[in-house]
């Protein structure tokens, strides 16, 4: 069976365990669709802005990254950032002001590396876990989540991002 027609079959995931099979099957899937909505692009449509509070696609896609990596630092570390980390990622995380003038100039060559890094990193550490740990329930906000919720918000997050992606591409094309 060839990679595409995997990414239809949700808990189908080779070498993995139990409800991880779910999550990532899910998580594959989105990024396949991610990937193909940046398809093409080139560094001025990454770096667009249709407003000047707007966000360009490439902070968008530093912002998925930088949630992920928080994600990774909530659920397996119990931890926030640190300073050096906030230096790193808050940028991408807040899409304020500061993302807008730091995240630019970058090819979609340079967003795709992150986004499969921090990627390989939270798969590389699922494997390590059990389905008991999916469904620990820990602090989230005001009220209490399991980490599987957690993982599923990175990917509902990623999938909302995506749709403003594939806006700003529209936008663009007419500008």
């Amino acid at each position: 069976m060839n990679e595409w027609n995997k990414l239809f079959l949700v808990g189908e995931q080779d070498g993995v365990k139990g409800d991880f099979n779910t999550l990532i099957s899910m998580m594959n899937y989105v990024r396949y669709t991610t990937l193909e909505a940046i398809k093409d692009i080139t560094v001025e449509e990454l770096d667009y802005l249709h407003s000047k509070a707007g966000n360009s696609i490439g902070m968008l896609l530093t912002h998925m990254a930088g949630v992920e990596y928080w994600y990774q630092l909530n659920t397996f570390e119990n931890r926030d950032l640190n300073s050096e980390e906030e230096k790193k990622w808050l940028p991408g995380l807040d899409l304020d002001e500061g993302a807008r003038e730091s995240i630019k100039g970058n090819d979609a060559n340079y967003y795709i590396n992150l986004l499969n890094s921090i990627r390989e990193d939270t798969y590389l550490k699922f494997n390590t876990l059990s389905d008991e740990w999916l469904h620990e329930q820990t602090e989230f906000g005001s009220t209490k989540a399991t980490n599987y919720f957690k993982w599923f918000h990175v990917f509902e997050d990623e999938i909302n991002h995506r749709g403003q992606i594939r806006m700003i591409r529209k936008l663009y094309k007419n500008s």
